[in-house]
């Protein structure tokens, strides 16, 4: 999305030319994630230009049409496993992000009368005060502890 939004806002009105071009680019760049492009975990091959395709390179110009067609239905019958490891290499890279992500974070328990402050969320926010409305709304004091960081709350007043 990034590389569509820079692309579309270089060229301003000529958007459509530009759209095209930004989308195969995704489609040919593997992932972070899962090292391979999206392309490959569906269709169990790489996309490809078609630059390349046009132009004889060694790797299209060595192709021979029925052992193309022998390869394409073996990376099939591989796509399962392509996904399986691909799978596996997103849940180690999302372990790899939180754990980086977390490193920072400071646990921090709450007791009895102590006094917080609670989040607003989206369905309490008050919809009449716009973008200024409070994030956080309080203070609460803690009445009790009810389980694994979770508590009860009650206003000043009681």
């Amino acid at each position: 999305m990034e590389n569509l939004k820079k692309k579309l806002e270089e060229r301003e009105g000529k958007w459509a030319e530009e759209l095209s071009l930004v989308l195969w680019a995704d489609i040919t760049t593997p992932k972070v994630a899962t090292r391979q492009t999206p392309f490959s975990p569906v269709f169990g091959a790489e996309a490809v230009i078609p630059s390349e395709v046009r132009v004889s390179t060694h790797m299209y110009g060595c192709i021979i049409e029925n052992r193309n067609q022998v390869e394409m239905v073996s990376s099939l019958d591989t796509v399962d496993k392509l996904r399986t490891s691909a799978q596996i290499r997103m849940a180690s890279y999302r372990q790899t992000v939180a754990r980086s992500y977390n490193k920072n974070v400071k646990v921090r328990t709450l007791q009895v009368r102590d006094l917080v402050l609670r989040k607003v969320f989206q369905n309490t926010k008050n919809r009449q005060a716009g973008k200024f409305a409070y994030n956080w709304e309080g203070p609460y004091q803690v009445e009790s502890i009810v389980g694994n960081e979770a508590y009860r709350l009650t206003t000043m007043e009681g």
